[in-house]
């Protein structure tokens, strides 16, 4: 490809409302374009990359036997209704009706219209089933921000796997495990394996692929010690055993005027850790205390994952009222009884606790949890925060914010037991297929490469999925300069190499800093001197040194750096 004939709209100064790194450098670079918020046109040079890392993810899948399909975007809502997310995915989901009336989905992801292609399995002969495809999603973000990172309409690569039992799950969960650890490797993403919730998605096992990137949303928990790593709201750690004084006999009031935080009753002798953080929530509309150590954050998602609940809202003021008699800021569940009790395992065997008296501006001490508070389900629902001790060696965790940049569920029965779908098995007897759903978003993983691969100059492609992998940059105008460019541009086009001409009637700095910031991997300089000395200079965007080549062996040595 010649430049001068190629779009790359460059721009000199960073534009003002990009935040995320890769937000700034492809906009400047003249990858993206956006159209509107979270959705973006992508331009040739975008175009090139995300086509390589479509054939490094499809190579991959091919690997293990994964067949490719291409589903329609649009969903019928009937599908969506009989799994139940119809309801569940909110407004996240695109929603719209046809001219006859009929509801109608733009997909999010594909487990429902897999699964309906795969009623047409009629015998235990047909399994195993890998299915994938390369598929637009659409996904109502209410505040898509920092460029390709949190988008509204995006390319997934989602994969889906059909099998008899369990066994054969965990075959085909590790097999796309394994080419997930390989797929990131070859795009040049730090990507750590972590243990994660299934979420909406349902199923057991969990699986989600971060990359460490400060313009990240997602927060995970490692230990630099024995590997444990899981996100946020998985993450488990061991906590300090408490050794608490006996208290009363039996709770006692005492008036905390204008308290209404966990700081502001510490100032009556009452340690955060010694404090029952009183939360009230509805869990798909049942009201329900959810208790918490005073110095612990709750993680909603661990209250949906142990609950069971589809949806999760604190509760209104006036809920409240009508219901304990106070309003937050002296809430507490002794003596409460009517309501689900949910508390955090850290409150188990408790005593002599502060907690509010369920009467505004007045709050108990010397509360025994076991004694006084009729809990109802024990569960792990706290946040993990740096520092703490690894459940599995102790060490002191990290916590680090990362970009998702795919995500590996065991389904489990749920989406081939709500439509439906069995095959008859060697005894005859019909069979349920056990399923597994496997996704990476395509332009995320785009942006993931250059947050992990750039410097002040701008991108660095690693050479696997570069637009181009080598820049011949032409510094003369004399005739034996431009000839010995040319002859060098097509020895490159003819060895296979993807190389870029840089033809265009400029300045050698402008070209040399276009080269830069759009982040070719090689360059290799023809100038009239290097011409005449018969050696021309060959730079590494990587490591910024440069060599020079004997003009007949330019070819085989940038052959030789493309495929290391």
């Amino acid at each position: 490809m010649r430049w001068s004939r190629l779009y790359v709209p460059t721009l000199r100064e960073d534009p003002a409302d990009a935040d995320a790194v890769s937000h700034r450098l492809l906009l400047r670079a003249g990858y993206i374009r956006q159209l509107m918020a979270g959705h973006y046109t992508l331009l040739p040079l975008a175009v090139r990359v995300r086509t390589k890392i479509i054939d490094v993810i499809r190579d991959e899948m091919s690997r293990i036997g994964a067949q490719e399909f291409s589903l329609p975007a649009m969903h019928p809502a009937e599908i969506w209704q009989k799994t139940g997310r119809w309801d569940v995915m909110g407004d996240e989901m695109f929603r719209l009706r046809d001219r006859k009336g009929a509801d109608i989905a733009l997909g999010m992801t594909h487990e429902e219209i897999f699964t309906t292609l795969a009623l047409e399995l009629r015998s235990y002969r047909d399994l195993p089933q890998m299915w994938y495809q390369f598929q637009t999603k659409f996904r109502d973000e209410p505040r898509p921000k920092s460029g390709l990172i949190r988008v509204r309409e995006f390319t997934m690569k989602d994969a889906y796997s059909f099998d008899l039992d369990a066994s054969g799950l965990d075959t085909a969960f590790d097999a796309q495990h394994d080419a997930y650890q390989r797929i990131f490797a070859r795009l040049g993403i730090p990507a750590v394996a972590v243990q994660a919730s299934s979420g909406s998605m349902g199923g057991s096992a969990s699986v989600e692929f971060m990359c460490p990137s400060s313009a990240g949303e997602d927060l995970i928990v490692r230990c630099p010690s024995c590997g444990y790593a899981a996100n946020v709201e998985k993450a488990t750690s061991q906590l300090a055993e408490a050794s608490d004084e006996a208290g009363p006999d039996a709770p006692e009031q005492f008036p905390t005027p204008g308290v209404r935080t966990i700081a502001d009753l510490e100032a009556f002798a009452a340690p955060a850790d010694r404090q029952i953080k009183t939360l009230v929530y509805a869990l798909d509309d049942e009201l329900t205390l959810v208790l918490m150590r005073g110095d612990h954050g709750l993680v909603e998602q661990k209250l949906l994952d142990a609950t069971g609940a589809r949806a999760a809202r604190p509760a209104h003021p006036d809920e409240i009222r009508e219901a304990l008699g106070a309003l937050p800021g002296s809430l507490g569940a002794v003596g409460v009884s009517g309501l689900r009790i949910v508390a955090d395992r850290a409150l188990d065997g408790r005593r002599n606790m502060f907690t509010g008296a369920n009467i505004d501006e007045v709050h108990l001490r010397g509360v025994d949890v076991a004694r006084d508070i009729a809990v109802g389900e024990w569960v792990d629902l706290r946040e993990v925060v740096a520092g703490e001790p690894c459940s599995v060696c102790g060490t002191a965790l990290e916590v680090i914010r990362t970009i998702e940049v795919g995500h590996i569920f065991k389904l489990g029965y749920k989406y081939s037991e709500a439509l439906d779908l069995t095959v008859l098995g060697a005894d005859s007897t019909r069979v349920t297929p056990i399923m597994g759903s496997y996704g990476i978003g395509v332009e995320r993983a785009l942006a993931a490469v250059v947050e992990s691969h750039h410097d002040e100059a701008g991108i660095v492609w690693p050479v696997s999925i570069a637009p181009f992998a080598v820049a011949v940059v032409v510094v003369g105008k004399d005739e034996a300069t431009v000839a010995a460019a040319e002859k060098l541009y097509e020895e490159l086009r003819a060895a296979g190499v993807d190389v870029l001409l840089d033809d265009r009637a400029e300045r050698p700095g402008v070209k040399f800093k276009d080269v830069e910031l759009i982040g070719i991997p090689y360059r290799v300089t023809v100038g009239s001197r290097g011409v005449s000395a018969g050696a021309l200079e060959l730079n590494d965007r990587a490591s910024g040194e440069t060599e020079s080549v004997p003009l007949d062996g330019v070819v085989a040595r940038v052959r030789e750096l493309v495929s290391l």
